[in-house]
């Protein structure tokens, strides 16, 4: 074992939670009804096309997107998988910096940044 994987629930969401406190206090007002939750897999690709495996995802609509009159109905959600993230990982360090780069990729999303530009960034 490398020393990521297999960590436990708990450990793993202290990692997600550290990441999710480095970012900028800029960005938290604006990240306050996101919830932020772990699963262990992510769910099936529906339509079998998918050639890589999901570290996180984000659903919602986009701040860019929304209509200020008629707010979403669903609070957006960003959800990191947990075995995914440590399989990928060669080390504890590793496994936290995978962690902060996926929260920030989400949470990208959710202020409408979308995945060509993560790239251009450097964050894809």
């Amino acid at each position: 074992m490398d020393g990521a994987r297999a960590l436990g629930a708990d450990r793993f969401v202290r990692i997600v939670d550290d990441a999710l406190a480095g970012l900028p206090r800029d960005f938290l007002p604006y990240l306050r009804d996101v919830h932020v939750r772990v699963e262990d897999v992510p769910p099936p690709d529906p339509v079998g096309a998918g050639d890589e495996v999901l570290l996180g995802l984000y659903e919602g609509v986009p701040r860019t997107e929304r209509d200020p009159l008629h707010p979403p109905l669903h609070a957006d959600r960003i959800t990191l998988f947990r075995r995914p993230l440590e399989a990928r990982a060669r080390s504890r360090r590793d496994l936290a910096e995978l962690v902060r780069h996926t929260v920030v990729h989400e949470v990208a999303h959710h202020f409408g940044i979308d995945d060509d530009r993560l790239d251009e960034l450097g964050w894809g």
